[in-house]
């Protein structure tokens, strides 16, 4: 088996490598240091099984699996943490493979032989066993077979369009198969409601105007394009934009 070894410390790292090359029979074909990096080297090593830490600064584990799940062959993923047992119990009532540190060669040696492929479903329910539910810091976009990763503080909003949702920076936009109810309910402190189509990102919002048939727009900064307001959201959003002008 090829194995993709991620963990932002590096004893860590070096301990994972010397435990398989122990075990013999698997490839240790690469290491990373965060979950930006798994999904990364995942989609341009295209390892079997991904030993990977949960809890690294930004992007975490489980969300680097759930950016996984979208490559057209993901590896299986063991999960190596330092959670305490009350943690791991969604890992176990889920039937996620994980180690818990300090790794033992035989606990590894057993893993790597019942290594399975994780589904979405599994990782959400996961993520909502959490104390505190973590959304997510980037937003994967699948591009010519590869995965791109657009952080979402770059994101100045959300349209949906037919089936797809548009994702769109200053620079560029994508389309992602999603939908504007699942992306509001998990960053719904981030973006505001101006249609039902569009979320718009409050950081981004340059002023709320209105056009010459006396309707509301949203400017938006570093984007010509201006978005139109609901009459149902045109109430609520001139009132975000009042208390954003008070503050």
């Amino acid at each position: 088996m090829r194995i993709l070894i991620v963990d932002d410390e590096k004893l860590a790292r070096d301990r994972l490598r010397e435990l398989v090359n122990d075990i013999g029979g698997h490839t240790v074909i690469g290491e990373g240091r965060s979950g930006n990096e798994a999904v990364e080297k995942a989609a341009e090593l295209n390892p079997d099984i991904l030993l990977m830490d949960i809890r690294m600064p930004g992007m975490d584990g489980l969300e680097a699996a759930m950016h996984l799940m979208g490559m057209e062959n993901p590896p299986s993923v063991i999960f190596t943490t330092a959670y305490d047992q009350h943690a791991l119990d969604a890992f176990e009532v889920n039937a996620v493979d994980y180690l818990l540190k300090p790794i033992r060669k035989d606990r590894l040696a057993n893993a790597l032989v019942k290594a399975r492929k994780l589904t979405q479903k599994q990782l959400k329910e996961i993520n909502e066993a959490r104390e505190e539910q973590q959304e997510r810091t980037h937003i994967s976009v699948h591009m010519r077979g590869n995965i791109r990763l657009v952080p979402v503080t770059d994101i100045c909003y959300f349209l949906a369009d037919s089936k797809y949702v548009v994702v769109r920076t200053a620079q560029e936009e994508h389309l992602i198969e999603d939908s504007l109810v699942n992306l509001e309910k998990e960053f719904g402190e981030r973006y505001l409601r101006i249609h039902r189509n569009a979320l718009v990102a409050r950081a981004f919002i340059n002023a709320i105007e209105k056009n010459p048939s006396g309707s509301w727009q949203v400017s938006i900064k570093g984007i010509d394009k201006k978005l139109d307001v609901s009459r149902r959201h045109a109430a609520s959003v001139r009132r975000w934009a009042r208390n954003k002008s008070s503050d």
